[in-house]
């Protein structure tokens, strides 16, 4: 049984356990998924309104974009704790030689840059979903408007989670181009996925107290 397939109640007993996966970066996967999954709901609800009519083909459009980061977050849970074990393994290789101190820290390189692969992903597919919001709270209805909200405040999270299981795993690399260019990257989709996030939620707060 994958990760995704445990009930809630396993998957956060398994979480809050001394189990290695899943942690921080399937955390943030699976309440990216939950944020996606509010605004797809709000989508639901405005499809087949009269009232909509005339935004109808652009709400399907956002559906099927939201429905298709859910499967990639969901995926990416079960990809995070896949990339963990070789990453821990790699920590746990002896040093002892000038032999053996090259081969364990090439292999942290390569681990630690596929442990950065995956909460980078996160991040984009977070970033995704944020923009999708923003979108569903300028057009979805009102009657589920402060569900666009709480999906927004999910996926925030996961897009700084994401950056916390990236910027702890690029300690170990010396590779300083991938760094920057991660770093970079990371970056700016803290930067302008929180200020999306943040300027949709008090769309919707606005919206609300109307």
């Amino acid at each position: 049984m994958t990760m995704v397939e445990k009930k809630c109640s396993e998957f956060l007993e398994v979480l809050a356990s001394k189990a290695p996966v899943p942690g921080g970066g399937g955390a943030a996967a699976m309440g990216g998924a939950i944020g996606m999954a509010l605004s797809n709901m709000v989508g639901n609800l405005t499809v087949g309104k009269k009232k909509f009519a005339d935004v109808e083909d652009e709400v399907k459009e956002l559906l099927e974009k939201g429905y298709a980061i859910i499967e990639e977050l969901k995926v990416l849970v079960e990809k995070d704790a896949e990339v963990f074990a070789p990453l821990s393994k790699a920590y746990g290789l002896p040093k002892d030689t000038p032999e053996q101190a090259k081969f364990k820290a090439e292999t942290l390189e390569k681990c630690s840059k596929d442990a950065c692969s995956v909460p980078m992903e996160i991040m984009r597919k977070s970033y995704e979903g944020i923009k999708i919001h923003e979108r569903m709270g300028q057009i979805g209805t009102k009657i589920a408007i402060s569900d666009v909200g709480c999906g927004v405040a999910f996926l925030k999270a996961a897009l700084v989670s994401g950056s916390l299981n990236v910027i702890i795993n690029l300690g170990a690399i010396k590779d300083e181009e991938y760094v920057g260019a991660v770093t970079e990257e990371m970056d700016r989709l803290v930067k302008d996925g929180s200020q999306i996030a943040d300027e949709t939620l008090e769309l919707v707060i606005g919206k609300i107290k109307k």
